[in-house]
């Protein structure tokens, strides 16, 4: 298992945090999504096998938020 924090733009409310826990948390081989609004940030908990961080990013961006590098 892997922890991956990402920099996230464009999330200011609950709608945007239950959209992309929702989103990314359908991903085989996720097990955790933690959202952090004021720090811009979504945590990733997942096996970067069956999940990798571009799997995770286009789940993110498919919602319709910026994901930064």
């Amino acid at each position: 298992m892997a922890t991956t924090i990402l920099k996230v733009e464009g999330m200011s409310c609950q709608h945007c945090v239950k959209a992309v826990t929702g989103a990314v948390g359908e991903v085989d081989g996720v097990s955790n999504v933690s959202v952090d609004l004021e720090a811009k940030t979504v945590t990733v908990d997942h096996d970067p096998d069956k999940a990798p961080v571009d799997k995770i990013k286009f789940e993110i961006e498919d919602q319709g938020y910026d994901v930064v590098e």
